[in-house]
């Protein structure tokens, strides 16, 4: 089985790695596809595409990461097939679902694998297999701000992508 990842990583932090790392225990998936999104169709990002594809490279070795073109994930599905694959969100994602484009066709295409924290119940949903993953109390906009203020990374990030963001020279002026 396959498992996707996407996301506009701007940056990919511990959070996804665990979340990534997680779902590939629990389903015993032979293959994670990374796919960083070029053009959000849900929010604007600050960094470029070609450097969060960078980051996420970093982020997620041993996983095949991609640049995804398409801003919505019923057109990724539509463009391409993945076979057995199962799409990996957090449960925050999950609880917008309805809202995204198409989620009925969505789950025709792929199943969804849900991150959910330890103790919160989950319901049956038909498509949608839960998986439980420790909290990881980051964020992208902690990130930047963090950033822009010359602050150290560590425990956020992955030491390789926090070297790759000072390369880069991304999030500093935010």
């Amino acid at each position: 089985m396959i498992g996707l990842f996407g996301g506009a990583f701007d940056p990919p932090h511990n959070g996804h790695v665990a979340l990534v790392h997680a779902a590939v225990a629990h389903f015993g998936l032979e293959r994670v596809i990374v796919l960083a999104s070029e053009r959000p169709g849900h929010r604007s990002v600050v960094a470029p595409a070609e450097a969060r594809l960078r980051l996420a490279g970093a982020a997620f070795p041993g996983c095949d990461v991609e640049l995804d073109p398409h801003p919505r994930t019923i057109d990724l599905l539509r463009a391409r097939e993945f076979g057995d694959a199962i799409l990996l969100i957090g449960a925050d994602q999950f609880r917008d679902f309805p809202a995204w484009k198409e989620p009925e066709a969505i789950l025709e295409r792929v199943r969804l694998g849900v991150a959910t924290r330890p103790g919160v119940a989950v319901q049956g949903v038909p498509g949608v297999s839960f998986f439980e993953i420790e909290p990881v109390p980051v964020s992208g906009t902690m990130i930047r701000a963090r950033c822009a203020r010359g602050e150290s990374l560590a425990g956020l990030v992955p030491p390789e992508v926090e070297e790759l963001i000072a390369e880069l020279g991304v999030y500093r002026g935010e």
